[in-house]
């Protein structure tokens, strides 16, 4: 799949990788996990910092160019990280806007130490929003549940080529609660209903609750009670 397609643009700001680099804080013995590894501008970066690095990279120009400026011995992988589960200490990227969701869905199943992603604003605020308001989603409690999230720097549009439309966001996270696809697919189908009454969605989905919620809403429900309701068996 082009990377055009997946909304990207390329981050061209010299400043801003050396910011993204510098909150990653990579130690020499870290294993350092690239997911886009676009025209290069965090990779080489990456690559000289003398960590254990893997980057991957969906666009096959993207990647001939990057391993053509790196040399072949930079291990960057033609594949769908998301289709994969890599081992990694501390993931870095400039994720395809398009691919924002999917990128937090898959992060929340795996096992590392913290994440310096550079996203969308819109998606950011999403992920940040409190239950009970119009942004507060499936991946917002996923999000809310799973990781401690720190904005870090805002990142004007004119850092990237061609120019996208709206502003990104440097963001951290840290792990707290790791989950399987099936919780994850749990969480997203009770949001799937997010504006029902939490009693009528939850007895839809057959999910059973010592609870009842009366006239809330299923976009009312805060995090700690979606982990009772979809993720039972597992520990926060």
């Amino acid at each position: 799949m082009k990377r055009q397609r997946l909304g990207q643009h390329y981050l061209v700001d010299s400043e801003v990788v050396r910011k993204i680099v510098s909150a990653a804080d990579i130690k020499p013995k870290e294993r350092v996990l690239e997911i886009g590894t676009g025209r290069g501008a965090l990779t080489k970066e990456l690559v000289r910092l003398g960590a254990s690095f893997q980057g991957y990279e969906v666009d096959r120009k993207n990647y001939d160019e990057t391993m053509l400026a790196l040399g072949t011995r930079s291990e960057i992988i033609f594949a769908d990280a998301f289709d994969q589960s890599p081992d990694f200490d501390v993931l870095v990227s400039s994720l395809p806007y398009s691919e924002s969701a999917r990128f937090l869905r898959w992060l929340s199943t795996m096992k590392f130490g913290r994440a310096v992603v550079l996203l969308q604003e819109d998606f950011v605020r999403k992920i940040l929003a409190p239950p009970g308001t119009r942004e507060y989603r499936g991946v917002s409690a996923l999000a809310q549940l799973c990781f401690e999230i720190r904005v870090l720097d805002r990142v004007n549009r004119t850092s990237f080529s061609p120019r996208p439309r709206v502003n990104s966001v440097i963001v951290s996270f840290v792990p707290r609660l790791r989950v399987n696809e099936a919780e994850v697919s749990s969480i997203i189908r009770l949001f799937s209903l997010r504006r029902r009454k939490a009693d009528s969605a939850l007895a839809e989905l057959g999910i059973r609750s010592d609870v009842t919620f009366g006239q809330r809403r299923v976009y009312s429900l805060r995090p700690d009670e979606v982990h009772k309701l979809c993720l039972p068996a597992s520990p926060q």
